[in-house]
């Protein structure tokens, strides 16, 4: 096992964890206007959007200077479908702050040759300064489900039919969950600078402490954090109700 998580912050709740994730990305911002996010869809980056949206307007933060690269897309889904990532960025983030929306990339779900060009965008912004994350419950980081190689690059990938089950409330009544996605690698993420991991819940209790204290391997992606040296985890009670003394002993309690 790598060295254990030093940078582990315990929120009260699910509310107080989001508005602590969301602060670290504005303070990103505010230090580096110019800065690269890699951003995260889901319900959990729902609630750090709104607290990221709350304090750019009360503290006059600017985004425009900003270059995002999301983590992942569906695929087959066009920028204009209601299920796709692209419009959950639109809905929750991008038409609320002053994002040029000329620099901000997602993957594109239609484009079967993609990956290599994703990469290649990713490499001329000079690479990422933070990466936001969330966990699956299978561990999956982006749509690395398990199984997923440490040095596996931007790609298509088949997603699990627990991952396909979990997402399934996010589309409308009739529409299937799609198969595949297009995913950032395992080693695209870990080549961020900085990584900020948001988990809030008690359905990720066992994913996180897989996460931060179990063996490192492609049965948990999320494991191969371990190796980066500069994470960040922010979670809930919830969340963390599996993690052993040893990491509380790092915890910071928010």
């Amino acid at each position: 096992m790598n060295e254990p998580f030093r940078d582990v912050r315990v929120c009260a709740d699910a509310v107080a964890a989001e508005a602590l994730a969301a602060g670290l990305v504005a303070d990103q911002v505010a230090r580096r206007p110019h800065s690269v996010l890699g951003l995260a869809t889901g319900r959990t980056m729902i609630g750090v959007y709104e607290a990221l949206i709350e304090r750019a307007h009360a503290e006059g933060l600017s985004f425009a200077e900003v270059e995002s690269f999301n983590l992942d897309e569906y695929c087959g889904l066009g920028p204009e479908d209601a299920a796709s990532f692209a419009r959950y960025m639109e809905r929750h983030l991008f038409s609320r702050l002053d994002f040029d929306k000329a620099r901000c990339h997602l993957p594109d779900g239609l484009a079967a040759d993609g990956a290599p060009r994703y990469e290649a965008l990713i490499r001329r912004a000079g690479g990422i300064d933070l990466q936001l994350l969330g966990i699956g419950r299978n561990g999956h980081i982006g749509f690395n489900e398990p199984g997923s190689a440490r040095g596996s690059r931007t790609r298509v990938v088949e997603l699990s039919e627990e991952t396909r089950e979990a997402n399934r409330p996010d589309f409308p009544a009739g529409h299937e969950v799609p198969g595949t996605a297009i995913t950032m690698g395992v080693a695209t993420i870990l080549e961020a600078r900085r990584i900020v991991l948001v988990a809030t819940g008690a359905a990720k209790a066992e994913a996180l402490a897989g996460a931060l204290e179990g063996e490192v391997g492609e049965h948990n992606p999320a494991s191969f954090l371990q190796g980066h040296r500069h994470v960040t985890i922010v979670c809930d009670r919830e969340a963390a109700a599996g993690l052993g003394a040893a990491a509380h002993k790092e915890t910071h309690i928010g």
